[in-house]
């Protein structure tokens, strides 16, 4: 299934290659000639990603981004601690992760049933809570289930313009392409589930996205062995070690860092 999805992704990407060679003469330049960045984000301040993600990361150098919610944080207050002191980005979350109410473990927490009000206040609370406990105040947001619309029928409302309005970034979830640093609305930034991926996934989808000079955004949730939500540990480590081989052009850093870029070099969009 993975494997269809990067074939679509690497469709898409040519689509978008020929597209852009038609419309426009503007090129985006990467720092120190890279041709694609990177970001890897993690979902959820999930205890894999402190126990078994964090050393991993430390052991090549590497920055990611981590999207937590304040209740899983203080379960491993002081691994999140740890985290943020590294200088790996600390994003928000939301406060309680609203999402459909057509999966049953969200009935009672449907954007559905959300008004403009609550979803400021969710975005707001969560901010002043990581804040509080870890000293940092996320400038990234990742939507929870990658849905970005609240209420129901005529009243629906996307809260996308909320998200823009506190946040640098708002990233999405299960998508199929990178993002055009020249064109890409920030506030609905393209990411890539990276749970369940294999190493030729992973190498493919950054591989096309270098093809237009694209931001590839991964999102994950676990890190460890293969299973549900996961991202195998083994093929993280074998995608670090390949990422830090200066032939295959990649600048991988976190959310935060590529996207002030992006804005500093096509005129603060």
């Amino acid at each position: 299934m993975k494997s269809l999805v990067v074939a679509a992704f690497a469709f898409l990407v040519g689509a978008q290659c020929e597209v852009r060679a038609q419309k426009s003469d503007a090129v985006f330049h990467w720092p120190e000639g890279k041709r694609v960045a990177v970001s890897l984000s993690f979902d959820d301040a999930r205890a894999s990603q402190i126990d078994v993600g964090l050393p991993l990361f430390e052991k090549y150098g590497v920055k990611v981004t981590f999207y937590v919610n304040p209740k899983n944080t203080q379960k491993r207050l002081d691994g999140w601690k740890s985290a943020a002191a590294k200088g790996h980005e600390i994003g928000n979350h939301s406060a309680s992760h609203p999402c459909t109410g057509n999966f049953p473990w969200s009935r009672s927490n449907a954007l559905e049933n959300y008004t403009v009000a609550m979803m400021e206040n969710e975005l707001d609370s969560a901010n002043r809570d990581t804040e509080s406990l870890l000293g940092v105040k996320p400038t990234t947001f990742a939507y929870p289930c990658g849905e970005k619309f609240i209420g129901r029928g005529t009243e629906t409302r996307s809260y996308v313009p909320l998200v823009a309005k506190r946040f640098r970034v708002g990233r999405g979830f299960r998508e199929e392409a990178a993002n055009d640093p020249m064109f890409c609305d920030l506030a609905q930034t393209l990411g890539v589930d990276s749970d369940g991926m294999s190493l030729e996934d992973m190498k493919a989808a950054v591989v096309a996205a270098a093809q237009t000079g694209g931001w590839l955004v991964f999102a994950g949730h676990e890190i460890g062995s293969p299973g549900h939500q996961t991202n195998d540990a083994t093929v993280l480590e074998q995608f670090l070690k390949y990422a830090a081989d200066h032939a295959n052009g990649i600048w991988l850093d976190t959310v935060e860092n590529i996207s002030r870029y992006i804005q500093e070099h096509r005129g603060g969009k």
